[in-house]
């Protein structure tokens, strides 16, 4: 029998091992994972009985093949969820699917509400040209967008980094609005320093053309129409958060006869020529090593090629110089945030409805918080009573941020809370927690631009297979990392050569899975 080794057991990972279990009885199939849990970054973490989403992740695809794979695993809810029940709010219930008041092992259905918060005001996700926008405004700073925009469609920026792609499409004044410092605090770059392509990947063509026209097309009713990424407004989500998809996964590859090694850090990959034969990784203190025919890889490429014997020097160079970014959240818990509901959704609490908030003030740190209350009515110990929220902050591993004790991280996170009105001082808060995520974000800079060497090189080592965000250095949502291993499966099953397929997958061009454009948010 034929021995697969899985690197990760995050979205990909996973993914690759169940797909192996399912699709063939020749193979064995082993999982390595660095931590204690699973998902990666897409983990749920319980604090108290209040659990925290790393990242906030929408479950939403046009991939059939994936959709039917997140129904076998966590069926749509057939029953109203408790806040829809206090509510006496109707959402979509499935006929025969189970009842989430009941059963945990359940798929919800949830209204998707992003919104900016700049100025002490909220503005849609992605900016809007309503009425209500335009009065938030004021007179001049409207007329400012307005020739703004029609200067940057007179005089065309070449679209070689992300500052000009973002004004090309916006103007200047709303990109320094709503895009120039969030996008230098996420990535600790200024967005003239980072490849274009990540915007072409996560705005998908968005425009001021293409929102007036969303908007347009709204008021129409017009059916049919074309949905963007980001306007998404209903999406799937796990009754206890995202991370409960990936241990009911996890389960099933146990059940199914494969081994899952936690704890587990692969350290080397022992390459004879251009076949991997074998990996070492690093368990309690001990190094073992273990052989394999199949090597599908999740973890991050840098790490990846950086424990590999006999990598030509381009390759080696290219990997050691991709950056990412890492991710720290404090989950804080309070009775009332000041935030006031001015719509028309109903909440628990009158809450603002958003699953989050994308924060554009320069005075703070802070780039978005999560209202986990949003997510799910089952993330939430005391739902009617408390608000628990997730703030987001984007950072390296070894900066000032990084190396905050939870007590320093804490203090800073709810005075930023206080500076930006969300609670009036620190003795609203009832408890926090501090969780950081390592390589949450692969970057779009450096050495990026010539990735497409070190893919070379990768795909011609026979049985090495890289899938997933981290996996591939793409900015991947769930759906694309899930799809990269279906890939991946198919080519070890029919024994093809050629990784095209898995590397294709949510590229700039957009991918296609059964002549199905994928369109999905989450992050």
């Amino acid at each position: 029998m034929k021995k697969a080794l899985v690197i990760g057991a995050g979205p990909a990972g996973l993914t690759a091992a169940y797909e192996l279990l399912t699709k063939s009885k020749d193979i064995e199939v082993v999982v390595f994972e660095e931590s204690d849990c699973f998902g990666g970054i897409s983990k749920t973490v319980n604090y108290k009985g209040n659990r925290m989403d790393m990242g906030g992740h929408r479950f939403f695809s046009k991939i059939p093949e994936v959709n039917a794979w997140w129904d076998k695993m966590l069926p749509m809810q057939g029953a109203p969820t408790y806040d829809d029940i206090l509510l006496k709010r109707p959402m979509p219930l499935h006929k025969g699917g189970p009842d989430p008041e009941k059963q945990d092992r359940v798929m919800l259905t949830r209204h998707r509400v992003s919104r900016i918060y700049f100025g002490s005001k909220f503005y849609d996700y992605p900016i809007s040209l309503n009425l209500k926008t335009l009065k938030d405004f004021g007179f001049i700073t409207t007329m400012q967008v307005g020739f703004s925009y029609l200067a940057a469609l007179l005089h065309k920026r070449p679209d070689d980094n992300l500052e000009n792609f973002y004004i090309n499409r916006y103007g200047r004044k709303l990109y320094s609005m709503f895009f120039e410092y969030y996008t230098e605090n996420l990535w600790g770059r200024h967005p003239s320093e980072i490849d274009a392509s990540w915007g072409a990947q996560r705005t998908k063509g968005l425009s001021i053309m293409a929102i007036i026209k969303d908007v347009v097309e709204r008021k129409l009713k017009k059916k049919n129409r074309k949905v963007e990424t980001s306007l998404i407004e209903e999406f799937k989500y796990p009754k206890l958060g995202p991370g409960q998809l990936w241990d009911v996964t996890a389960a099933e590859i146990e059940d199914l006869g494969g081994t899952i090694i936690k704890n587990a850090k692969v350290t080397k990959l022992n390459k004879k020529k251009n076949t991997i034969t074998s990996l070492t990784y690093e368990m309690n203190g001990q190094e073992y090593t273990m052989f394999g025919d199949y090597f599908i890889s999740s973890m991050p490429v840098k790490d990846l090629v950086a424990g590999m014997n006999d990598v030509p020097s381009e390759p080696a160079r290219i990997a050691a110089g991709l950056p990412y970014r890492d991710y720290m959240t404090l989950g804080v818990l309070v009775p009332k945030i000041n935030l006031v509901n001015k719509t028309d959704i109903k909440t628990v609490g009158n809450i603002v409805p958003d699953c989050w908030v994308y924060v554009q003030d320069r005075t703070v740190k802070l780039g978005r918080f999560q209202i986990y209350n949003n997510w799910s009515p089952y993330m939430i110990k005391d739902l009617e009573h408390t608000v628990w929220i997730g703030l987001e902050y984007f950072v390296n591993e070894g900066d000032e941020f990084w190396n905050m004790s939870e007590k320093e991280f804490s203090k800073t996170g709810v005075e930023e809370m206080i500076k930006l009105g969300l609670i009036d001082n620190a003795k609203c808060v009832l408890d926090t927690h501090m969780e950081k995520v390592k390589k949450a974000y692969p970057a779009y800079f450096d050495t990026y631009d010539e990735i497409d060497t070190l893919i070379a090189y990768l795909s011609s080592i026979e049985n090495l297979y890289c899938v997933g965000r981290n996996g591939q250095h793409r900015y991947n949502n769930i759906d694309h990392s899930m799809v990269t291993s279906f890939e991946a499966v198919k080519n070890i099953l029919s024994g093809t050569k050629d990784k095209q397929n898995i590397w294709n997958v949510n590229t700039e061009k957009e991918y296609h899975e059964e002549g199905v454009k994928n369109e999905a948010e989450v992050d």
